[in-house]
C-alpha cells in the first residue's frame, strides 16, 4: 500500500466519528435502481416510506425480494403490503446469504469505489457526497448489471 506519508511513518488521519450513522435503502430493477438515505438506521416506517416510493416511481406490480432485516419482517410492513392488493409480492432470501442479494454487491462497489478515502467533516458533507455518488451510479448501467451477474454467480 502507498501512501504520501515518509518511509517507515505511518499516516494517521485525525478524524472524529461523533455524528449519527446514515443508511441507505436500495431497490434493483433489471435497468436501474432507486435508492433513499436516512439519518440513522432503516425501520418499518422508512421502509414502507421506501415501497410507496417505489410503486410511484416504477406504476406496476412488483416482487420485492429481500434480506431478513428486522425492519423488512415487521408487523407494519406485512399490514403495508396487504393493503396493496397484490401490487406487492413478498420474498425472501435465505438467511445469512448476502451473495445472493444484487444490492449488497452495489453497498460493496459504493463502499470501496466511490467512498473509499472519503473524510467528511460533517454529517452533511457525508450525506450530499453520498447522494451526489449514488445518483452518478443510477447512469451507470454496467455497474447495476455487474451487481446481477454476481448475484447470479452466487447461485
Amino acid at each position: 500500500m502507498r501512501s504520501w506519508a515518509p518511509r517507515g511513518k505511518t499516516p494517521v488521519l485525525q478524524m472524529s466519528f461523533n455524528w449519527d450513522q446514515l443508511s441507505a435503502i436500495a431497490g434493483l430493477t433489471w435497468l436501474r435502481f432507486h435508492f433513499k438515505l436516512y439519518p440513522g438506521t432503516i425501520n418499518g416506517e422508512r421502509v414502507i416510506e421506501f415501497l410507496k416510493q417505489l410503486r410511484l416511481s416504477l406504476k406496476r406490480k412488483l416482487l420485492i425480494i429481500w434480506d431478513h432485516l428486522p425492519a423488512h419482517r415487521s408487523r407494519r410492513v406485512r399490514d403495508y403490503v396487504d393493503s396493496t392488493a397484490g401490487a406487492l409480492q413478498l420474498a425472501f432470501l435465505p438467511a445469512y446469504a448476502p451473495e445472493l442479494n444484487p444490492v449488497e454487491y452495489l453497498w460493496a462497489h459504493w463502499k470501496q469505489h466511490e467512498l473509499g478515502n472519503f473524510c467528511p467533516k460533517t454529517f452533511a458533507e457525508l450525506t450530499e457526497f453520498a447522494r451526489r455518488k449514488l445518483l452518478r451510479s443510477q447512469r451507470r448501467p454496467t455497474i447495476i448489471a455487474a451487481c446481477w451477474q454476481q448475484a447470479e454467480l452466487a447461485l
